[in-house]
């Protein structure tokens, strides 16, 4: 039998601070700004933003909703609710893959994470910039050409996480987020103003903020609702976990809003940091994954000041990663958490250590198994290595399906018990189950068959 859940938020503040610690991450400030500038600037900045308000904010209050109705862990929440509404079992696919996609996300983005460190510690050293874009790419291929060097940073960053989760809800995350983020905040803001000052401003805004729906093609919509999951970490199991924590008088609906402005916000503000600089110094926007990695280390290695600035950014970027990492392997620990003679600190370290094995397979397919394409027989998987493969079957495949289901499980099974509870009024909380029912599924959808 499940264990009781007794941990809680200390406050509606800690809450939202900890909620938006997990979404804000590398899905604002390496994503969402090389998948801008790949796919056409200003068309995929309001396309994304579309997404948030039809698909994600929806989808995340839902979750929160789910989680605070339910109590416990994913698993334990939805196998709840379906017992009191007396619903079919199927229903508990979104428990299987609120456990499953945080336990493959984090061993993947762990990676990334570590690679944050490595950068974050190469700035703190006085290295943060490279004289030229052929220097900075011999530098991140290195880099991920050392499989021991990954090892080192993958491991790194997972022992940080493991040991805060090791310190329980209000001691470990909520602590952790009440320092981080708002220090994040201070960076973004730092930085914004040193590079309206000294950078490319007016290309910038015309990039992000005028569309170019030319660029616009079936993939860039995918890819746009996708990074609206990953960003605001829907569908993973992150929310309705931290649901689980909160009391029944803090206003979802309010959180809910907060924590989607703040989400967007930082992404928004990313690029706003990043393109001034790669417009100043004549670089490419559509510099892909390697956006942060190599673009900017040659943008901070030809600027005044760029050592400092390129540190600065670095830390920013990986207080972001950290927070969302803890937020990530949240779920997978709630659930072992609940099982007989698993303490907190055992949950951690199996589920840490367990992504953490898995984690190693994305790390070698930068490197010794560079050439491994294990699904090449499936269309769309032909020439994706392990790390890519991982990434693209969360991000693109899986986070929309869950948040399909969660939907249509919320609008048309548990949306009746949910009346008065989420602090809206009457007729916005029927405009908002209607729309998981209808408006949100047919988006999903579309979207998903939009090639």
């Amino acid at each position: 039998m499940a264990k009781a859940r007794t941990k809680t938020w200390s406050s509606g503040f800690g809450f939202i601070l900890a909620t938006a610690g997990a979404a804000v991450g590398l899905g604002n400030l390496w994503r969402f700004p090389f998948l801008a500038g790949e796919n056409g600037g200003g068309a995929f900045v309001l396309i994304y933003i579309v997404c948030v308000l039809i698909i994600g904010l929806p989808i995340m209050l839902a979750e929160l909703a789910l989680g605070r109705e339910g109590g416990g862990s994913a698993v334990h929440a939805i196998k709840s609710l379906i017992s009191r509404n007396r619903a079919n079992r199927f229903w508990m696919i979104i428990g299987i893959m609120s456990v499953f996609i945080p336990f493959a996300g984090i061993a993947y983005y762990s990676v990334v994470g570590g690679w944050v460190v490595d950068f974050a510690a190469t700035g703190l050293m006085g290295h943060a910039g490279q004289p030229d874009g052929e220097t900075a790419q011999t530098q991140f291929d290195n880099m991920l050409g050392n499989p021991a060097r990954l090892l080192a940073t993958h491991s790194l960053f997972m022992i940080g996480v493991m040991g805060v989760l090791m310190r329980g809800v209000q001691g470990g995350i909520e602590r952790l987020s009440k320092v981080l983020m708002p220090a994040l905040f201070v960076l973004l803001i730092g930085l914004l103003a040193y590079a309206v000052l000294t950078a490319d401003m007016k290309s910038a805004a015309t990039f992000l903020l005028q569309p170019d729906f030319s660029a616009v093609t079936g993939k860039a919509v995918v890819l746009a609702m996708g990074q609206a999951f990953f960003s605001l970490a829907i569908g993973v199991g992150v929310m309705i976990t931290y649901g689980a924590y909160v009391s029944e008088d803090v206003s979802l609906t309010r959180a809910v809003a907060m924590i989607c402005f703040v989400d967007t916000a930082v992404a928004l503000l990313a690029g706003f940091i990043i393109f001034p600089f790669v417009f100043a110094h004549g670089l490419d926007p559509a510099g892909g994954p390697g956006l942060l990695f190599v673009t900017l280390p040659t943008v901070f290695g030809q600027m005044a000041g760029g050592g400092v600035i390129g540190a600065v950014f670095f830390v920013l970027l990986f207080f972001a990663a950290f927070t969302t990492g803890v937020g990530t392997l949240e779920p997978v620990v709630a659930w072992l958490e609940e099982r007989r003679n698993f303490t907190r600190i055992r949950a951690t370290l199996v589920a840490g250590c367990a992504a953490w094995m898995l984690g190693i397979a994305a790390l070698l397919s930068f490197n010794i198994w560079n050439e491994l394409t294990p699904l090449n027989f499936l269309p769309g998987y032909g020439d994706k290595n392990i790390f890519d493969v991982m990434d693209f079957t969360i991000a693109s495949i899986l986070l929309p399906f869950n948040g399909l289901m969660i939907a249509l499980f919320t609008g048309w099974v548990v949306g009746r018990n949910l009346k008065g509870k989420l602090g809206m009024p009457a007729g916005l909380e029927k405009f908002w189950l209607w729309g998981l029912r209808l408006i949100v599924p047919a988006a999903i959808i579309l979207i998903a068959l939009w090639k």
